[in-house]
């Protein structure tokens, strides 16, 4: 940028000078008296510069401050007039001797000729006196015999010349055969001029163009080279910049240094999950990245594995990307896209106020967007895989409040084939864990404990609020609370993911309630009764092998 500049204020300066340089204070148009002609290109006084003028056009100012033309061989002109748009200059000749002025006017090599009615006239020197026969001349300037003039025009078969001489045959305008001073206008054409050239009406010599042309090209070569130059070291610079944010963006392993310079040594902490800390991090002035330091004492490990193995070959628009993670001996960290608008309960949950509180259009796009990444989860990966944490805190919006599923350290993976998992333990967050996770009375595990999930946080997104108290601790409490509601929902009633998204776009017509799980009111509402008397806070040790 700064030799752009160079070579553009170099340029300018040049051309300025070229132009006339202070041509306005050495060319600037000036008039020999307040009511003299202005004089200006193509004419110039002779104090002035050659540069300000034709060559012969030159002008000087007399003592009477007279504008006077002077012509090679021809005498003093007062110019009288200047019209520059017809090119015309009205002068006065003061000789009064006609001869003298013929003799001395020579205008074949003068840029100026007469104008108007011109003819051809015949002088001669006669000593006899021709004066009824011939025109005469009121001054003797060669000798002392007469001077007569007349049209070459004219027939003179019957005029005795015997006694004359022809001395002169000029072309003139007709009245300057009378003699004495007279008034007339001659008119300016291009002069011829060689080595010159005119640059917005300066005179400059050809070699001083032809050099700034020469000099103007070599800059502008030289200004395209470096240019072409710089446009190539910034495209290769492009290249390596995308090839670096292209290997940041795929799941890479980091050392826990990088990590801490990602972080600006962990200095902007974005909030504290069940499993570990947040914290942001940029990787380059376009790229914010999110940071997960894991728990050293929960998880075993299993959350980790789980988050690498699930996230890295996941690319879906509604999930969250896993950019690379760090395995450093105890150490354990993930490093996932950054959400700037933070985790979805932040907006529903009128605890956090009215403030972030959004409309039933945007909510009903968040809803359709969980479900499509669920249903991807489901059925658009080689293998499928459950997420088992469906909640509003784990789903992270964007700065377009695009939603995307995030934590997946509870997920599982099967092949689509399998109708059911293999489970010991009931994972999730209380309140969405689907009841088959407590008991197989309920129904397998599988891909539907996803949907029941996602239906407690559309009531919880509906309803505006919790589905559950977080403020009572007893686990049967939780149970009892929730009772009405898991009780009856049973695996095989729920439908896939496909077709919940289709009734939430409107694709699947009039909506169907579930059919009631109560068939008898005996042995199953016993059998319920008795389920829910005998619950105890280990509920989540499965002693059933599925």
């Amino acid at each position: 940028m700064g030799i752009s500049l160079f070579f553009f204020f170099l340029f300018m300066r040049l051309f300025a000078e070229i132009n006339g340089g202070s041509q306005d204070d050495e060319c600037k148009a000036s008039r020999c008296s307040h009511h003299g002609p202005v004089i200006r290109f193509p004419f110039r006084l002779k104090h002035q510069p050659e540069h300000c003028g034709y060559p012969e056009f030159e002008l000087s100012c007399s003592e009477e401050k007279r504008t006077i033309l002077e012509l090679p061989y021809s005498g003093k002109l007062w110019v009288k007039e200047i019209n520059y748009a017809s090119q015309e200059i009205f002068v006065h000749y003061p000789d009064d001797c006609l001869q003298r002025q013929i003799l001395n006017f020579n205008l074949s090599a003068s840029p100026f000729q007469f104008t108007g009615d011109t003819d051809d006239f015949s002088f001669f020197n006669c000593s006899e006196n021709k004066t009824y026969e011939l025109s005469s001349i009121p001054c003797n300037f060669l000798s002392s015999n007469p001077v007569y003039v007349t049209s070459s025009f004219r027939s003179l078969a019957k005029v005795n010349l015997s006694s004359c001489r022809k001395i002169f045959n000029p072309t003139l305008p007709y009245y300057h055969t009378y003699g004495g001073e007279y008034d007339t206008f001659m008119n300016w054409s291009k002069p011829m001029c060689g080595n010159c050239a005119p640059i917005d009406k300066v005179l400059v010599p050809t070699e001083v163009v032809l050099g700034f042309l020469h000099f103007t090209f070599g800059i502008l070569i030289i200004f395209i080279i470096y240019r072409c130059n710089k446009l190539k070291r910034e495209h290769r610079i492009n290249v390596q910049k995308f090839l670096e944010d292209y290997r940041a963006l795929r799941p890479s392993r980091y050392s826990y240094a990088d990590i801490k310079k990602i972080t600006n040594n962990f200095k902007d902490k974005l909030g504290q999950g069940g499993y570990g800390i947040n914290y942001k991090g940029k990787l380059s002035n376009e790229i914010f990245v999110a940071v997960k330091i894991l728990d050293d004492f929960k998880g075993n490990g299993e959350e980790f594995i789980n988050e690498v193995r699930t996230m890295g070959t996941i690319h879906h628009v509604n999930v969250v990307r896993l950019l690379g993670f760090c395995a450093d001996g105890y150490k354990q960290v993930l490093k996932c896209e950054f959400l700037p608008n933070e985790s979805l309960d932040k907006f529903i949950f009128s605890a956090f106020g009215n403030n972030y509180s959004l409309g039933w259009h945007k909510l009903q796009d968040i809803a359709i967007g969980i479900a499509k990444g669920i249903e991807y989860l489901h059925q658009g990966c080689d293998q499928r895989i459950l997420h088992l944490d469906i909640k509003p805190h784990n789903i992270l919006l964007d700065h377009n409040f695009n939603p995307k599923i995030s934590d997946f350290g509870l997920a599982k993976l099967c092949s689509k084939e399998q109708s059911a998992v293999f489970m010991t333990t009931a994972k999730g967050t209380m309140g969405y864990i689907a009841p088959e996770m407590f008991s197989r009375n309920f129904g397998n595990v599988s891909y539907k404990a996803d949907v029941y999930s996602f239906g407690m946080l559309l009531i919880e997104m509906v309803g505006g609020r919790k589905n559950i108290d977080a403020t009572v601790e007893n686990t049967s409490q939780h149970t009892s609370q929730n009772g009405s509601i898991i009780i009856w929902i049973k695996t095989r009633d729920r439908p896939s993911m496909k077709i919940v998204v289709g009734m939430l776009e409107g694709e699947e017509g009039n909506l169907v309630m579930p059919p009631n799980p109560f068939t008898s009111m005996g042995q199953t509402r016993t059998s319920v009764r008795r389920r829910k008397t005998s619950i105890q806070p280990e509920l989540t040790v499965i002693s059933e092998i599925e």
